[in-house]
């Protein structure tokens, strides 16, 4: 050993992570929950400074944690944050971060289970759910496409190609990562670039939808799908090739074979390619 080395005893490094884990998790309870923490409590973590005691100099901690994270949620939640107003949000945003602290060291995943969130807390929860409020439906419609245009900005998807052609065939397509389905209730797509063009829209009535977010070259865009194609996306986002996500969509239909493929040609085929939502499989792509 040298003479500049320390020994140092894993008997004592094991006994110092499960106390760094308990102020970790009392530092964020203190964060998120100040007013669940006594001043004793305050005292037995930290030492007073030259100007302040110690429960002032957290305070200044607390205020500020709040306040990023707060702002955090209204940079990914622009439309909701409107929807709601500035003191609701606010509100809630708090109510939340207390009750879904944060588990990522990246803020991108903060507002994860916001609408999840917000469902399980609703304030008509108890009532049967023909008696709820349609306005609360919206928000948590409104939250889950908020989010989800978050998750497809770091998703996996192939940016920079090979993409699919016109000549590629049924067989080398397969759905790409950066395709996302959702099922909402609402139409809020709309309302959603009406708030981040600047303007001051009227939620939309509600209007059972569904919906595809693609992304290709770094851009989001949302396709309305009708029912067929909801399948037809479905089926392949669980793996299925082509052909057999148009068997699944001809037997949920009813119809021919021959009047689905068809309809996959002439209706949907071009425009799909053109838009990303396909990749080449690995064994056909030129690379491979």
């Amino acid at each position: 050993m040298s003479e500049h080395q320390v020994p140092v005893s894993t008997a004592a490094c094991d006994a110092a992570e499960p106390v760094l884990a308990t102020t970790q998790a009392w530092m964020q309870e203190a964060l998120l929950r100040p007013w669940a923490v006594g001043l004793a409590d305050v005292d037995a973590q930290f030492l007073p400074g030259a100007h302040a005691s110690a429960a002032q100099l957290l305070g200044v901690y607390q205020r500020s944690y709040t306040l990023r994270l707060r702002e955090c949620l209204r940079e990914q939640f622009v439309a909701t944050a409107t929807a709601l107003g500035p003191a609701v949000f606010d509100e809630m945003a708090d109510a939340y971060l207390a009750d879904c602290p944060s588990r990522s060291p990246s803020l991108h995943q903060l507002g994860q289970r916001f609408a999840q969130w917000m469902d399980a807390t609703r304030p008509d929860a108890q009532l049967d759910l023909t008696e709820r409020e349609s306005w609360v439906d919206f928000m948590i419609d409104l939250a889950q496409y908020e989010y989800s245009l978050c998750e497809l900005f770091d998703a996996p998807a192939r940016d920079d190609g090979p993409w699919p052609s016109m000549a590629s065939p049924d067989a080398a397509l397969r759905l790409q990562p950066g395709v996302k389905l959702l099922q909402l209730r609402f139409p809020v797509a709309g309302y959603y670039h009406a708030v981040r063009a600047g303007q001051s829209p009227s939620p939309p009535p509600p209007l059972p939808c569904t919906q595809a977010l693609v992304r290709k070259a770094f851009r989001v865009t949302t396709y309305p799908l009708q029912a067929a194609h909801w399948h037809f996306l479905s089926a392949m986002g669980e793996g299925a090739s082509v052909e057999s996500a148009l068997q699944a969509v001809a037997r949920w239909s009813g119809g021919s074979m021959f009047d689905t493929r068809r309809s996959w040609r002439i209706d949907v085929r071009a425009l799909w390619i053109d838009a990303g939502f396909f990749e080449l499989s690995d064994s056909l792509r030129p690379d491979s």
